[in-house]
């Protein structure tokens, strides 16, 4: 019996022995358990991929967006000069006219017929005058060897100059008639595009200061664009010299861009000081006729000497409570919190002022599931490219 447990004792001593030994080797990666060795391969975290771009350096121009409308250079609601019925309408609903291209037409025989009046009292004012210049003269040469009295050559005298007069008068009353007969042809006063015709042929019109209006034409190309700056844009890129041309840049409410090109060709002489803001007019070409007065326009205006600048995508700065950051990505594919000072947009990427270097890698997508100091696999892409892609 007693031989028997310390044969169970010894045996039960070398398996302590080895138990320990093999936990020795466990701890140290001697000898290390195939299962365990698997096991810890399985589960060794891999590195998160993301979108990696190059910061830009560029050369750019300083821009400021504003917002404003389209407004035409010319606007006249054309009225009637002279009452009568309208016999004619020569316009079409949108059509471009030149200035001088008739529009509508009013009744003439009235304004004919004082024509042909008028020229009949001139015609017998200027015969009236024919023959009393004829008599002055003849008392001229009687007076002179005075077969006439003085009394009487007065009198002849003095008709002449009535009757040179009323020739004057009657010419007066023709060119009147006159203008009111042109008037009857109511002919675009400047080129443009016309609106409808309000009044159509048969309807009577008066001319009075409360005339209805016949029709509406602006003109199409150039076309204004009129926007609000504030104060310190003007004082910054307007207010240094007023003969500058100063190049704006113009985009319509169903553009991503800015597709017309222009100059500021007007400021106001004042600033409002309630909204602390001054008016200006920038003058763009309109050839193709698809700008209209009132469409909403998005005005950049640029100044100042061109300057290098660092560029990202917008996409790929964060928001800390106050601060903006980026994610760099070092040489040994490690990410870095990098804090960063915001500029304007430029052409869909966004203005660094301070924070980064040219050359330096960031990370522009997948800013989520990279964390500071972690170690990623990054996907080379550009930096315009991604930007594109997040507009």
């Amino acid at each position: 019996m007693y031989a028997h447990r310390k044969r169970l004792g010894a045996a039960l001593g070398s398996l302590a022995v080895i138990g320990a030994v093999a936990g020795f080797g466990y701890f140290r990666g001697d000898l290390a358990s195939p299962v365990v060795t698997a096991h810890a391969a399985d589960t060794q975290p891999t590195a998160t991929e993301v979108d990696v771009a190059t910061v830009l350096s560029q050369t750019i121009t300083d821009w400021q967006s504003y917002s404003g409308r389209l407004e035409a250079i010319d606007r006249v609601d054309v009225k009637p000069l002279v009452s009568g019925a309208i016999v004619a309408v020569h316009v079409k609903d949108g059509a471009l006219v030149k200035q001088g291209d008739p529009l509508f037409t009013i009744d003439p025989r009235p304004y004919q017929a004082e024509v042909d009046r008028a020229a009949a009292q001139l015609a017998a004012a200027q015969a009236r005058a024919t023959y009393t210049a004829t008599d002055a003269a003849r008392a001229n040469r009687l007076l002179a060897d005075d077969a006439v009295a003085k009394r009487d050559y007065d009198e002849k005298q003095n008709a002449m100059r009535e009757a040179a007069a009323a020739v004057k008068a009657a010419q007066a009353a023709l060119e009147a008639a006159q203008v009111n007969l042109g008037y009857t042809n109511v002919a675009a006063p400047v080129s443009g595009r016309a609106s409808r015709a309000e009044l159509t042929v048969g309807n009577v019109v008066t001319a009075a200061a409360n005339a209805p209006v016949l029709t509406t034409l602006v003109s199409v190309s150039p076309i204004y664009a009129s926007f609000d700056v504030d104060e310190q844009t003007y004082l910054q890129y307007l207010g240094r010299d007023r003969n500058a041309k100063v190049p704006v840049a113009v985009g319509l409410a169903n553009e991503d861009g800015y597709s017309r090109k222009g100059v500021i060709t007007s400021v106001d002489n004042r600033l409002d000081t309630t909204s602390a803001t001054i008016r200006v007019r920038a003058t763009l070409e309109n050839s193709d006729g698809a700008l209209v007065p009132g469409l909403y326009a998005r005005v950049r205006v640029g100044g100042g000497a061109p300057h290098p600048a660092i560029l990202i995508d917008d996409a790929a700065v964060g928001t800390d409570q106050a601060r903006k950051y980026v994610l760099v990505v070092d040489a040994s594919n490690k990410v870095q919190y990098r804090e960063v000072k915001l500029g304007a947009m430029h052409d869909n990427l966004r203005v660094i002022s301070a924070g980064l270097k040219p050359g330096e890698r960031i990370v522009v997508n997948g800013l989520m599931r990279a964390r500071p100091n972690d170690t990623v696999a990054p996907h080379m892409v550009d930096m315009t490219g991604a930007a594109k892609t997040a507009s």
